[in-house]
């Protein structure tokens, strides 16, 4: 028998599958509700997300709110905006940034909680582990070839990004079509998926 989507999300929280490989300890941060519309999947919780739980708290979070164009109350309310990344926990710090989202996270609670989301509209699949995932036929291609596609892929309910990192400001300089024409087209999407809910 199936359990519940409440009992799902107090296993995925109680995971500690890769416990032994997380120098900070497990803390699975996600939000998710079958009623959700909008999916957004990323990398993993940074080091500010993992201490206080709230999936993006934090600047790349604050950028992306921006880019959506919706307040953080809208944001984090998991019956309109599912948050599920490739891993749950943050991975812990690598030589330059922090290190890739765990593999044993995203096979295991993926299939369960992914198929639950019935009400999805729109998936943005934001940096190349989430890309990848979702785009798999687009494995081989860079993270900006992937995203200058982004209309493609729009069409399908797909969304690719990059992160919205700080880490990452100078691709968004070297890019500047992303913030000057996808980016409206986004929050043009995210505004009529999440009307009225």
């Amino acid at each position: 028998m199936t359990d519940s989507f409440d009992d799902l999300l107090a296993r995925i929280h109680a995971c500690r599958v890769c416990a032994a490989h997380l120098p900070h300890g497990p803390r699975p941060v996600l939000q998710a509700h079958p009623h959700a519309r909008l999916l957004i999947v990323s990398q993993a919780p940074g080091r500010k997300v993992h201490e206080s739980g709230i999936p993006f708290d934090d600047k790349s979070g604050e950028k992306l709110r921006g880019w959506l164009g919706i307040d953080e109350p809208t944001f984090h309310d998991e019956r309109r905006v599912a948050i599920v990344p490739m891993a749950f926990c943050y991975p812990g710090k690598g030589a330059s940034g922090d290190l890739p989202p765990r593999r044993e996270c995203a096979p295991l609670w993926h299939p369960q909680l992914l198929p639950r989301l019935e009400n999805i509209e729109l998936t943005l699949a934001i940096g190349g582990y989430a890309i990848r995932a979702f785009l798999p036929e687009r494995r081989g291609d860079s993270l900006t070839q992937m995203v200058t596609d982004w209309r493609v892929h729009l069409r399908s309910g797909i969304f690719p990004m990059p992160h919205p990192s700080p880490r990452n400001t100078a691709w968004f300089v070297y890019n500047p079509w992303f913030e000057q024409n996808a980016i409206p087209a986004l929050r043009a999407r995210v505004r009529a998926i999440l009307r009225d809910r």
